[in-house]
């Protein structure tokens, strides 16, 4: 497949966004506002593609286009699952947390085809290395601003990016949306359709 299906992004995410620009994807965003509270015995990878799932289900209610996608992403270390941050203590918690140790990111997918209304879901998990930091960088970052609406109290592609020290796997799905398995799934439902 060579040519991209335009799709409807369930999202107002402007990195998600950036991402389908930067691939020449062709998207029109539609955001919705779903419940992001999160199961009492859920783990991450159910937690992650049930809110995919939902939001995708969402924007289909409210919008006829045939192909929407959409996409949550969340930070786990040890058996924590860490989520935004609900304030500035606790994005000094996460960064401690993180800080000079490797962590997983996970993002649920959720393909919609409403000609078929059916939807395709999978995650990726990609793993991170956060380099040592000290306490006056991490009150830097806190202070910046920039962890506060972001999984794991930290982005990669912004200021976040100077704590980083290693990534193993897609760096996309780090920032929020796994590029190559969006476009795997894309083609997957396009063979379901019997065309390529």
């Amino acid at each position: 497949m060579t040519e991209l299906p335009r799709i409807i992004l369930a999202s107002a995410s402007p990195r998600r966004a950036e991402i389908l620009r930067t691939a020449g994807w062709p998207f029109a965003t539609f955001p919705v506002d779903i419940d992001e509270l999160r199961g009492p015995a859920e783990d991450a990878v159910s937690y992650v593609e049930r809110l995919a799932r939902e939001k995708s289900e969402a924007a289909a209610a409210r919008c006829d286009a045939s192909i929407i996608v959409a996409a949550d992403t969340t930070v786990t270390i040890d058996q924590h699952i860490l989520e935004k941050p609900t304030g500035e203590k606790d994005a000094v918690r996460m960064l401690q947390l993180l800080n000079n140790r490797w962590h997983k990111v996970l993002t649920g997918i959720a393909l919609y085809d409403r000609e078929r209304s059916q939807t395709i879901i999978a995650h990726e998990t990609t793993e991170v290395k956060f380099a040592a930091i000290s306490d006056e960088e991490i009150q830097w970052y806190v202070a910046s601003g920039e962890p506060m609406d972001k999984a794991g109290g930290y982005a990669i592609q912004g200021l976040g990016a100077r704590l980083i020290e290693e990534i193993r796997g897609d760096y996309f799905n780090v920032v929020g949306l796994p590029l190559r398995l969006l476009y795997e799934l894309v083609q997957t439902n396009a063979r379901c359709q019997g065309f390529e």
